[in-house]
């Protein structure tokens, strides 16, 4: 079930942690797809038999930035919705760090603490939200971030 916050609710959110979510896998279809989307087609990712022999982490890997492009649809299945919001748009990035590369198959999911909310005109709202994506079985985040977007939230 998915939780609605009311406008109040959501501006005093700050410090509230959603999630974890649910594990998510990384598969080579998936890396493949992202390196045709971006033309990136470094052998680490695409090139399993080269990747296990030429590389530390014996295997191919996920691009960085496909594993912070799948922010855009785990991270709204944690966090609660908020009434009468019209959209919601990245406004940027702030702090990103790739910690750990995210191996083909392995299982990732998301935790996203509310850092800040600042209103920027009426019913227009600057989030600032700390993401920090788990990888299955590492105790070692793939990644974190602080993710800035801006709400638009209606009367």
């Amino acid at each position: 079930m998915t939780m609605t916050l009311s406008k109040a609710d959501f501006l005093n959110s700050v410090g509230t942690v959603y999630g974890p979510g649910e594990w998510f896998k990384v598969d080579q279809d998936r890396i493949n797809k992202f390196a045709e989307a971006t033309d990136d087609f470094q052998f680490i990712h695409v090139d399993p038999e080269r990747a296990a022999k030429e590389t530390p982490f014996g295997s191919t890997i996920a691009h960085g930035f496909l594993t912070l492009s799948l922010l855009a649809g785990l991270v709204p299945k944690i966090q609660p919705k908020v009434e009468n919001v019209q959209m919601g748009i990245n406004y940027g990035i702030d702090k990103l760090r790739f910690l750990q590369p995210v191996k083909v198959d392995s299982e990732i999911r998301v935790t996203a603490k509310v850092l800040s909310i600042d209103e920027k005109r009426p019913g227009q709202y600057l989030t600032k939200t700390e993401v920090t994506v788990e990888i299955k079985g590492s105790d070692k985040p793939a990644l974190i971030v602080e993710w800035l977007g801006m709400t638009f939230v209606g009367e």
